[in-house]
C-alpha cells in the first residue's frame, strides 16, 4: 500500500534538491517519481513529478482521434491531449487571469494549454502538437483522472 504522506515528502525532497527522478522499491511495490528537467524558464513554480508504480501508468502523449468529416470542408486530423496525472485542471495560472487557451487558439508543441495541480504542486501541460484548439473537454477547477482527455486539437 502506498502512503501518500511519504510520497509527498519524497516530492518535497525532489523539489528542494532539484532532483529530476527518484525510484524506490519495497517488496512488490515500486514507486517512480519523475518531473520535467527544470530549464529556469516560465513561472516560478516547481513542476509536479509524474508518479508511476506497477499499478499506475506513465505520462500519455497526444493521441490521434479518428473523426468524421466536418461541414467546413476541413478534414484535418484531431488529437486529444490527455491528462498525464490525477489532479485538478486549471485553465489559467490564477483566478484573475484569462484562460491560457480557448477554442480557436493556435498552439505549437511547446504551448502551455493548462495547469494540473496535485498535492499542492502545479504542472504545466503543453500541447505537444501544432494545431488549433477545437474543444476544451473539462471545466476549470475540475478533478481529472490519469489518461482523461482534456483538449481536442485539429492538427495543423
Amino acid at each position: 500500500m502506498l502512503d501518500i504522506e511519504k510520497i509527498q515528502k519524497l516530492i518535497e525532497v525532489m523539489v528542494t534538491n532539484d532532483l529530476v527522478e527518484v525510484s524506490l522499491r519495497d517488496g512488490d511495490v515500486e514507486i517512480n517519481l519523475r518531473r520535467p528537467n527544470p530549464t529556469g524558464c516560465g513561472p516560478a513554480m516547481a513542476p509536479a513529478p509524474h508518479v508511476t508504480s506497477s499499478s499506475m501508468g506513465t505520462p500519455l502523449p497526444a493521441v490521434p482521434v479518428p473523426t468524421e468529416s466536418t461541414d467546413d470542408g476541413d478534414d484535418g486530423e484531431f488529437v486529444e491531449i490527455k491528462s498525464p496525472m490525477v489532479g485538478t485542471f486549471y485553465a489559467s495560472p490564477d483566478p484573475d487571469s484569462p484562460p491560457l487557451v480557448n477554442p480557436g487558439t493556435k498552439v505549437a508543441p511547446s504551448t502551455v494549454v493548462c495547469l494540473l495541480e496535485a498535492m499542492k504542486v502545479f504542472s504545466e501541460i503543453k500541447a505537444e502538437v501544432a494545431g488549433t484548439i477545437e474543444r476544451i473537454l473539462v471545466k476549470n477547477a475540475e478533478a481529472v483522472e490519469y489518461g482523461q482527455p482534456l483538449f481536442l486539437i485539429r492538427v495543423a
